[in-house]
C-alpha cells in the first residue's frame, strides 16, 4: 500500500470569477484530490469546491501545478512530453506514450487558445501566424516563455477561461 502525504488545504487569496459567466463563485464544500510527484509520492489535497451564484455550475480549485483530470503533477507531464532525455519520472513507458499522445492532440488547441488571448488582451488585431515558430513546443513557448512551468501556464490560461476540452467522455447506449 502506497503511503499518502496530506500536503495542504487548497485556497486561493484571490477573488475569482466563474469562468463561464463571470458571476461570483461561493464555497460550498471540499473534496480530496490525490496526485503523484515526480519521484512517484502520493500526495493528497483538499481542493475547495465552488459554485457560481449566476450560473449555478460547479467548479473546483486547483493548484497551478495540478493539469484537470490528471493524476500526476504538470512538472512530471512537462518533462515527458517535452522530450527531456534525462526522464527522472516515476511512470511506465505506457503512461509516457499515453501523455504525448495527449499533448500532441491538445496542443493546437493551446495554441488556439494563447493566439485568442493575445488578440483579445494585447489588442492585436491580426496575429501574423507565418512569424511563429514552426514546432508546436516553440509555438507555445512564443506565448508562455520557455522556462519552468510552461506547462502550467498554459494549463492555468485555457483552464481559467472556461477553454479546457475533457478528453474522456462517457457513452450511453
Amino acid at each position: 500500500m502506497k503511503r499518502v502525504k496530506l500536503e495542504f488545504f487548497v485556497k486561493s487569496t484571490e477573488q475569482i470569477p466563474c469562468p463561464c459567466c463571470g458571476g461570483k463563485l461561493k464555497v460550498i464544500g471540499s473534496r480530496k484530490r490525490r496526485y503523484h510527484k515526480k519521484a512517484g509520492e502520493l500526495i493528497e489535497l483538499i481542493i475547495r469546491r465552488l459554485r457560481c451564484s449566476k450560473c449555478n455550475k460547479i467548479h473546483h480549485e486547483l493548484p497551478d501545478n495540478l493539469i484537470p483530470y490528471k493524476r500526476y503533477d504538470s512538472e512530471s507531464i512537462q518533462a515527458v512530453v517535452a522530450h527531456n532525455d534525462n526522464l527522472d519520472v516515476a511512470v511506465d513507458n505506457s503512461t509516457i506514450t499515453r501523455w504525448r499522445r495527449w499533448f500532441k492532440a491538445m496542443s493546437p488547441h493551446f495554441i488556439g487558445c494563447l493566439i485568442s488571448v493575445v488578440a483579445r488582451y494585447e489588442k492585436e488585431t491580426v496575429i501574423d501566424l507565418s512569424t511563429l515558430p514552426e514546432s508546436v513546443l516553440g509555438r507555445i513557448f512564443y506565448f508562455v516563455g520557455s522556462n519552468d512551468f510552461w506547462l502550467a501556464r498554459v494549463v492555468r490560461t485555457v483552464a481559467n477561461l472556461n477553454n479546457w476540452q475533457h478528453t474522456r467522455s462517457a457513452c450511453m447506449s
